[in-house]
């Protein structure tokens, strides 16, 4: 079976003009509406499905999005890997604003998210998902060399640390993170990455750097307004990288 690509992506990433042939299709699953209509269409002759995170104009707040139903819908309309992108605030001083990174790890914060399929089991049958590479090695694999390719600067891995949101870290957590290892922060990739591994479809995300979060004293705190505008800067390298990339997944 040919591959499909699904892509969950934010602003920037919602563009009819990447596709040709594309169309919108509404879905409903068991777990309700997806955040928004999948587009679907194809690029370098690849199927290529998109689904906008928090829905085509980011009404949708982290924690009300219903990542069940994304999941599943991307799975139903033929999904045979999912790229995911994402903004993300740094942990680490040498992760700079702007820089891109591949995670190959998460750290989940979350607490009031429903991050499995499984709300019951059936007798005698316990499904308990191995996790231990959440982030699919030969997706992670394509997008670095794209990267590199690209020449855009970045981070070959990292571990994302995903909170509830949508408020921003206090600072004694944003060290707290830090302590534990993780090197950047965000409030969906968790959630996703645990749902798609359960689905069984690879997933790999690429994480753009728009701020160093709460951690630094030196300066102000984080705000929407800053990371949206260092977001709307790198948009453009990531639906490069995507372009890049896509025609090589088949």
């Amino acid at each position: 079976m040919p591959h499909k690509i699904g892509i969950i992506g934010g602003s920037g990433l919602d563009n009819p003009q990447l596709f040709t042939h594309a169309r919108d299709v509404s879905v409903g699953t068991p777990w309700g509406d997806p955040s928004c209509a999948l587009r679907e269409g194809e690029i370098a002759g690849v199927p290529v499905v998109l689904l906008a995170r928090h829905g085509r104009e980011h009404t949708i707040p982290p924690s009300q999005v219903n990542y069940r139903a994304n999941i599943h819908a991307l799975k139903a309309a033929g999904c045979s890997h999912i790229l995911a992108s994402t903004a993300v605030g740094s942990l680490r001083e040498e992760i700079e604003r702007g820089d891109l990174v591949v995670p190959d790890q998460f750290i989940d914060f979350t607490k009031q998210r429903h991050m499995t399929f499984h709300e019951h089991f059936a007798v005698g049958n316990a499904v308990h998902c191995a996790m231990p590479d959440p982030f699919d090695a030969a997706l992670r694999g394509e997008l670095i060399r794209g990267l590199e390719d690209l020449g855009f600067r970045h981070h070959a891995q990292g571990t994302v640390v995903t909170i509830e949101g949508p408020r921003f870290s206090t600072r004694a957590e944003s060290r707290m993170f830090r302590s534990w290892g993780a090197d950047i922060i965000n409030m969906s990739i968790a959630t996703e990455a645990a749902l798609a591994n359960e689905a069984g479809v690879p997933y790999a995300a690429i994480a753009m750097s728009t701020d160093y979060d709460s951690w630094r004293d030196d300066e102000e705190p984080v705000t929407w307004e800053a990371i949206m505008a260092v977001a709307e800067e790198n948009a453009n390298k990531v639906l490069k990288l995507f372009l890049h990339v896509i025609p090589r997944l088949v």
